[in-house]
């Protein structure tokens, strides 16, 4: 089949418009609502690794300890496995008054609540919590539901925002969505470091009741989410949705169980037969093999299920296959350069920041300095960012704008390596965070925007739900062992290294403009022009 049957329409012709016509998108009630939105979104993901982070690392964590819960966000990278159950089923009761999205949306929001009330029981310098010989597992327990719910809300959340506006929109939405995830960002970042001091728990003086106040306060914000969520309107879709009998998704979700478990099973004992004292670079490579294992023994469950005739094939077809086929039909082998892009476009930014809390104290920076320059005016530049991104979208070609995106935030993680010359320098640190932080919102909002263009409007979540889980997978593998190469080789080797890898981005992003065609003889971003604006 050609590539003109795809369904989606080109995106980002390089429209003749002024800066402040462009600007005026942002005032759109539907831009309104992914600000709020975004907000709900940007509440777990800081409680999952900044946040957390200072509070393990206080309470006398070992730091390569700390840096592996960044793991408990992998729920964020494998979210494309339940996506589809979430766009095929429907929620007893709750689909029917609020609508498909919005049902999902609130479920997510009350587990999220749930998650973090979770983590806040639990002290981790205590010797024993309910059934739990090691507090940490607990804390682990919650920090992967936590993860879970929140990439389950952000599946829902990312079908909301392309079912509620044409592909011309998306860069605004995305641009708002941003600021509102950066503000959440701030109050679970720099507001909860604030409310840590003020309740009484310091680097020299650790507080398990400050903390846990703490986290109890963000599961209170999260309402604000979930009265976002009952106030707004269900948005209109486009898609074709096939009504089953009830019978029918319960044997997709019993499927769904029996996968997850198989993959839980096998991370699990898989890893007791993994050597414990490795090197880095062996122990991320063992750690990627691990995870392949597990994912390829939940999909050999899966397969054999649907095989017996636990779920009717055309039904477990149409529901996780078929969205995969769609995207391989409209790009064909093309469509391997396009994953490889996506799947590394954002490794430099995602690599540097798992550690970046534990960097800023081991540099001499105190809990406050932190909230206030790295949680408070790092985000805000991050929001500027993400509008300036959004601007740059709406006036240049997508990819001209992620060309623009990708040098700029592999350059800024070279401001690092000047930290570590300057340690305890105030005025370096504003300088790394500020460049760092606007480079990150525009390259994250013109990223945003690319992946919604290449989402089929038939198959929203799903297809989304695969592109934002393959722009985390490997640079939170990666991640997870940030601590490890710091101690091993130092800081300044590190920021080297997440420069580094975000050289070969830009050779990437040259042969997507280059070569990928959507939509007949019109590429990505709707006309026919390379990156230097020359005809093709």
């Amino acid at each position: 089949m050609s590539a003109a049957t795809h369904s989606t329409p080109p995106v980002n012709k390089a429209a003749k418009r002024s800066w402040s016509e462009a600007a005026k998108a942002y005032l759109d009630s539907r831009a309104i609502i992914m600000l709020f939105l975004g907000f709900a979104a940007g509440i777990p993901i800081m409680l999952i690794f900044s946040s957390l982070s200072l509070w393990l690392r206080e309470a006398g964590i070992d730091r390569s300890v700390v840096t592996m819960f960044a793991w408990a966000a992998l729920g964020y990278s494998f979210k494309f496995i339940w996506a589809p159950l979430i766009d095929a089923l429907p929620l007893p009761i709750l689909t029917k008054k609020l609508g498909r999205r919005r049902a999902w949306m609130l479920v997510s929001q009350l587990l999220i609540i749930s998650a973090i009330c979770i983590m806040a029981s639990v002290n981790p310098q205590a010797t024993k919590v309910m059934l739990f010989d090691d507090p940490l597992k607990l804390m682990g327990l919650g920090a992967v539901l936590l993860g879970f719910s929140s990439a389950t809300q952000d599946i829902v959340i990312d079908a909301y925002r392309i079912e509620l506006a044409p592909v011309d929109m998306q860069s605004v939405l995305s641009a708002m969505y941003t600021a509102g995830y950066r503000i959440g960002m701030i109050v679970a970042g720099a507001g909860a470091l604030y409310l840590a001091d003020f309740f009484g728990s310091t680097e020299t003086l650790y507080s398990y009741v400050a903390w846990r106040n703490t986290y109890l306060l963000m599961a209170l914000v999260m309402l604000v989410g979930v009265a976002t969520t009952l106030i707004i309107r269900e948005p209109i879709s486009n898609q074709v949705r096939i009504e089953r009998q009830s019978s029918d998704y319960g044997r997709l979700v019993l499927v769904f169980v029996f996968a997850i478990v198989a993959f839980v099973m096998t991370f699990y004992y898989s890893g007791n037969l993994m050597p414990k004292e490795t090197g880095v670079l062996l122990g991320f490579g063992l750690e990627v093999v691990h995870l392949l294992a597990s994912l390829t023994a939940a999909l050999t469950v899966g397969y054999l299920l649907v095989s017996v005739g636990l779920v009717d094939k055309r039904i477990a077809y149409t529901t996780w296959i078929e969205p995969i086929v769609d995207f391989f039909r409209r790009y064909g082998k093309k469509a391997l350069l396009l994953l490889a892009l996506i799947g590394l476009y954002r490794i430099s930014d995602i690599v540097a920041g798992v550690i970046s809390n534990v960097f800023y104290q081991d540099m001499g920076f105190s809990k406050t300095d932190i909230a206030t320059a790295v949680k408070l005016v790092g985000v805000i530049m991050t929001i500027a960012g993400g509008l300036l991104g959004g601007l740059l979208a709406k006036k240049l070609r997508i990819m001209q704008a992620m060309m623009v995106g990708a040098i700029l935030a592999a350059i800024t993680n070279l401001l690092f390596v000047l930290l570590t010359y300057h340690q305890g320098s105030l005025e370096v640190m504003y300088m790394a965070v500020v460049f760092d932080n606007l480079a990150a919102g525009l390259a994250m909002t013109v990223f945003i925007a690319f992946l919604s263009a290449l989402t089929s409007i038939r198959f929203t979540a799903v297809q989304y739900a695969i592109f934002s889980s393959l722009m985390t997978l490997f640079p939170k593998v990666l991640g997870g062992y940030s601590g490890s190469i710091v101690d091993n080789m130092g800081y300044p080797f590190f920021f080297i290294f997440t420069f580094a890898i975000g050289v070969p981005i830009l050779l990437l992003i040259y042969l997507v403009d280059k070569h990928i065609v959507i939509g007949g003889n019109d590429d990505i971003y709707g006309d026919d022009t390379d990156l230097s604006g020359t005809k093709k």
